[in-house]
């Protein structure tokens, strides 16, 4: 009996296939990369279903949470340029906010502020009305809605979509930018990012997928009370459209791209030298972050800390109305991964943790 284990890319791809098939997901995207090559990629399924467009690699999706990975990043260049000190309290950098004295930077980029964290998912609005929006306007009345603290800050990690809207306002009034230009100049250009890889401008809807829910979930139960209903669309074979849109808040979710796009950051995070920042900033951003009392969080400067077989890895997640993603960086075997999906409830940290594993023998040397 042959007991030879298929090649990773041909288990890789009879497993999305499969996916795409049997109707688990209408749309993927998954990136393997090193820090000169693309190992693997792969995407398939419908971008839009009703209207048969095949999701392809250059398919732009929402990134949600993926965003505060590259937020982060912004921070800490202006961190090493003197501009930012990660001690220094917010309010040297805001000119108000109700959460009082005490909250650092770090403590916003670590979610160590204490800010609390209401559901966001209704913290959007429709591509319509996107240049009539006022950001400002949104992010006053959220501060309004939620102005206790749940904890002191930096005693304990509790995760803050508000702190990384916050941090936004913070790259805007240490670099003289808006937040988005300062990352698409800073962070997006020097990676020779294409606006239509990663950006924070929706494309062509010819180019963007549709967003969707499963039909049987409890989030499509519960619908009315966590989704916006003029971005409730019809029902697409087993899906439920979601209506494209925007967050509120760019620094805490807005970007919207590709796997390729995300692909090109993570070489540059297992590049021997990194184009965004120096060595000790690019080390800083790895760093395990600790609470008042020392205690570490699982949590660095931007990455959340997680574990496979032993295999450490650090990670960002992200997913909201009609997507769900997720990207790994693991630096003892240097590689990174990224899937991209266009369905809400998708299981991408099961999906990662059953995928990447065919992968790790494609180890090239160690990041940073």
């Amino acid at each position: 009996m042959d007991t030879r284990q298929p090649p990773p890319a041909q288990s890789a791809r009879a497993s999305l296939d499969s996916l795409v098939r049997d109707s688990k997901v209408p749309g993927i995207q998954y990136l393997v990369v090193t820090a000169d090559k693309t190992v693997y990629e792969y995407a398939g399924g419908w971008a839009d279903i009703a209207g048969r467009r095949p999701m392809t690699p250059e398919t732009t999706m929402m990134a949600y949470s993926m965003s505060k990975t590259i937020t982060a990043a912004a921070v800490l260049q202006l961190v090493e340029a003197q501009r930012i000190g990660l001690d220094d309290p917010i309010d040297r950098y805001l000119d108000s906010h109700p959460y009082g004295p005490g909250i650092t930077v770090r403590d916003l980029i670590s979610h160590t502020s204490g800010i609390p964290n209401p559901i966001p998912l209704r913290w959007v609005h429709p591509v319509e009305r996107h240049n009539a929006f006022n950001e400002g306007s949104a992010l006053a009345a959220v501060l309004g809605e939620h102005g206790r603290l749940k904890s002191a800050p930096g005693t304990r990690y509790a995760y803050s979509n508000i702190g990384y809207w916050l941090l936004g306002r913070v790259v805007e009034r240490a670099s003289g930018e808006a937040f988005t230009d300062y990352v698409a100049g800073h962070v997006l250009r020097p990676l020779e990012m294409r606006p239509q890889e990663l950006g924070y401008s929706m494309p062509d809807a010819g180019v963007h997928a549709r967003g969707y829910l499963e039909k049987y979930s409890w989030m499509n139960l519960f619908k009315g009370l966590l989704v916006d209903r003029e971005l409730v669309g019809g029902y697409e074979d087993r899906w439920l459209q979601i209506r494209a849109h925007y967050l509120n808040g760019p620094a805490f979710g807005g970007l919207i791209g590709t796997a390729r796009g995300f692909g090109r950051f993570l070489q540059d995070q297992l590049r021997p030298h990194s184009k965004l920042f120096s060595d000790a900033t690019r080390a800083r951003f790895y760093e395990t972050q600790r609470t008042t009392t020392d205690t570490p969080v699982a949590m660095t400067l931007g990455w959340h800390i997680g574990a496979l077989d032993d295999t450490v890895f650090f990670y960002k997640e992200g997913g909201g109305g009609g997507f769900h993603c997720l990207m790994r960086v693991y630096p003892a075997l240097g590689i990174a991964t990224v899937v991209m999906t266009n369905a809400t409830g998708f299981n991408v940290r099961g999906f990662l943790d059953r995928t990447d594993p065919w992968f790790w023998t494609t180890q090239t040397g160690h990041a940073q």
